[in-house]
């Protein structure tokens, strides 16, 4: 897998952010990737240095249409967090 296949987009949400502050930044991943492919992505992408990586599944949810139901798509998050003298990742232009 490619890296750019690997980390689709960043979470950016109110706790994302302020965890930011402790240098852990998240990301949407895909879901057959693992915490060593998601470390090295993380690293070749934005040139940063990965002290550890925490992944979370979520399973899809259980969505109706008018009669007809079915489920939202199963995702996976993971919280990169970086060493403490790597440089930080810019998601917005200052």
């Amino acid at each position: 897998m490619d890296a750019r296949d690997i980390i689709k987009r960043p979470v950016i949400t109110e706790r994302s952010t302020d965890l930011i502050a402790e240098k852990k930044y998240t990301f949407e991943v895909d879901v057959k990737a693992n915490k060593t492919q998601v470390k090295d992505a993380v690293q070749e992408i934005f040139g940063v240095q990965v002290e550890r990586v925490n992944i979370m599944n979520y399973k899809g949810k259980f969505k109706r249409m008018g009669k007809f139901g079915g489920y939202t798509n199963k995702r996976r998050k993971a919280i990169v967090k970086l060493t403490a003298d790597s440089k930080e990742i810019e998601f917005f232009e200052s």
